[in-house]
């Protein structure tokens, strides 16, 4: 559990463990937080010097609350690992056809944005480490696919987010290939070399230098110099095609936004790329809003320890990722949660705003952390869309998809259980089912789509007490509720060290929240200015003398809306 004593086992790169590099091993080696911190022994983090940051987690607020403008609508993310999601032509791999004949379910659902892994063609397949960043993995579809698919988000009022890591290459990549080896090559500077003959690039992370994909695909991947001109030129042509790939300057056929994978501003701190929100960051994401003031960037802070307000204040991206949030919620442990919601809701600058989510392709997926507890996957989706920031779901998590890195070896095989084929089908099998990896332990051993569980959209679609129709409804009450997007966040403080409570307010709108954190009944008290009106749960609270009293059954969730 997380508390004043904790530290995290966490590197000071890559704490997400979930590219080819930075999964290579996984499991605690030792301490406390072998429950809390997804992949948090991997052995790229065990190699580099380990971050204590126990001391981040009681910090005080230090920014005063704020009040945002309301939104046009509540945006919520669903985050897919394409490759899995839904195959259109029948190759075993998903991809955008895919994707766009799944858009009335993402809809139904209730999901207004989409985020995906990366398009770009790569040798790994999770496609991060480009070997060309311009063209689409063909596995993927075509340029026309993809064009076809933003469109029709578009025509469908729904935004598209496109996961962006061009700080490495992969060694099959023209830059790597023309100029190792070779001073004259006009990439010479491409790539951080450490020698005058070019012979020696720095690898990822400092000291990884070959490295072998599930496939046994093995390719060097080594750091790309942002500090040289070219290169930023490069990126913020890259970056500018896809927010506008006609150049027409209407942006119907680019991206809403950007996530920018393992964003540093000392690149692996290695003190070869110091500086960058200074020097390569922001001045790019400032040209790109020159062009398209509305696009959002989202940073994944590469230490997950971190709450990522450096990020919002220096780097001039929009949003990070809640990643404190995210353990905390996996502890179920009231005083963490409510500590970390301040710092994670409070301390953001006007404007800024923090992706909540529970999983992603490099997590645990929640249902194998919480042992696919019904009260604890229901508490997890209402944590996850109640409070507030801007919530992401990763593909099946509402249906409690199952999924635990394993260890392979050094390879990215180790996360092909946390990216696993969606399950549509009760019998998990049937059109679409995108079952790429049938080449090894990830599916004869830990492969968890297993008929007739109970997990598939098929078997919850229809059955009115599912998670999938729980999420439909928590996703119904943000989006009726406004105020949960652009209210202040306050802890509602309770007697009850198992019930965790909290509100959204602006002016005299209100939503309250109350979650039994616990298995058991729990009875309640705390205060309230106004009369509640119950709008989730049943629980119609007993109220007198400012006092609001009320029973939650285990794990039960109570929502409440006061004020007009």
């Amino acid at each position: 559990m997380i508390n004043n004593n904790t530290w995290f086992n966490l590197g000071v790169t890559a704490d997400r463990s979930g590219r080819a590099v930075r999964s290579c091993c996984t499991g605690l080696s030792h301490g406390p937080v072998s429950a809390s911190i997804p992949n948090a022994g991997s052995c790229i983090k065990r190699c580099i010097t380990f971050l204590v940051v126990s001391s981040l987690l009681f910090t005080g607020n230090t920014f005063a609350q704020h009040k945002k403008a309301p939104s046009p609508q509540s945006e919520v993310i669903y985050h897919i690992f394409q490759r899995s999601f839904y195959d259109s032509n029948g190759d075993g791999h998903g991809d955008l056809n895919g994707i766009y004949q799944k858009l009335n379910y993402l809809q139904q659902l209730g999901v207004t944005a989409v985020l995906l892994t990366p398009l770009y063609e790569s040798v790994y397949y999770h496609n991060y480490f480009a070997t060309d960043f311009y063209k689409i993995d063909p596995r993927y579809g075509t340029m026309h696919d993809y064009l076809k698919l933003i469109k029709e988000l578009h025509r469908r009022h729904m935004k598209f987010y496109m996961d962006m890591e061009t700080q490495y290459v992969a060694s099959d990549h023209i830059w790597y290939r023309d100029s190792h080896n070779n001073p004259a090559s006009k990439y010479s500077d491409y790539i951080v070399y450490t020698d005058k003959t070019n012979a020696k690039a720095i690898p990822i992370v400092g000291f990884v230098t070959d490295f072998t994909g599930y496939d046994n695909v093995t390719r060097r991947l080594v750091m790309v110099n942002l500090d040289n001109k070219e290169v930023q030129q490069y990126n913020y042509n890259f970056f500018r095609f896809w927010m506008d790939p006609n150049h027409d300057g209407k942006f119907d056929d680019g991206v809403d936004g950007f996530r920018l994978d393992h964003c540093m501003d000392n690149l692996d701190n290695a003190n070869r790329l110091p500086h960058l929100f200074a020097t390569f960051w922001r001045p790019l994401l400032g040209k790109l809003r020159a062009i398209n003031p509305p696009i959002k960037i989202v940073a994944e802070q590469a230490q997950w320890g971190s709450f990522g307000i450096d990020y919002l204040k220096n780097a001039g991206v929009d949003r990070v990722f809640g990643f404190r949030l995210a353990f905390a919620i996996r502890n179920f442990k009231k005083k963490e949660l409510e500590t970390v919601a301040d710092s994670t809701f409070l301390n953001n600058p006007p404007g800024k705003n923090q992706v909540v989510f529970l999983e992603n392709h490099d997590f645990e997926r929640f249902a194998s952390a919480v042992k696919s507890d019904p009260g604890k996957l229901r508490v997890g989706c209402a944590l996850n869309l109640l409070m507030g920031g801007v919530p992401s779901i990763y593909y099946g998590q509402e249906l409690g998809m199952r999924g635990k890195d394993q260890t392979y070896g050094a390879t990215d095989a180790n996360q092909i259980p946390d990216r696993q084929a969606f399950e549509w089908y009760k019998s998990d099998e049937g059109k679409g089912m995108a079952y790429w990896y049938k080449n090894g332990p990830w599916w004869t051993k830990d492969n968890t789509d297993i008929p007739n569980d109970g997990i598939s959209l098929e078997e919850e679609r229809n059955d009115p007490n599912s998670l999938w129709n729980y999420y439909k409804k928590m996703i119904a009450i943000r989006k009726n509720n406004p105020v949960i997007d652009y209210g202040t966040y306050k802890n509602v403080s309770n007697d009850n060290d198992k019930v965790f409570s909290f509100e959204r307010y602006s002016g005299n709108k209100k939503i309250v929240v109350a979650v039994n954190l616990s298995g058991e009944q729990q009875d309640v008290v705390f205060q309230s200015a106004g009369a509640l009106k119950n709008i989730f749960g049943d629980i119609k609270p007993n109220t007198g003398s400012g006092d609001v009293k009320f029973t939650l059954p285990g794990y039960g969730v109570a929502v409440w809306s006061e004020g007009h």
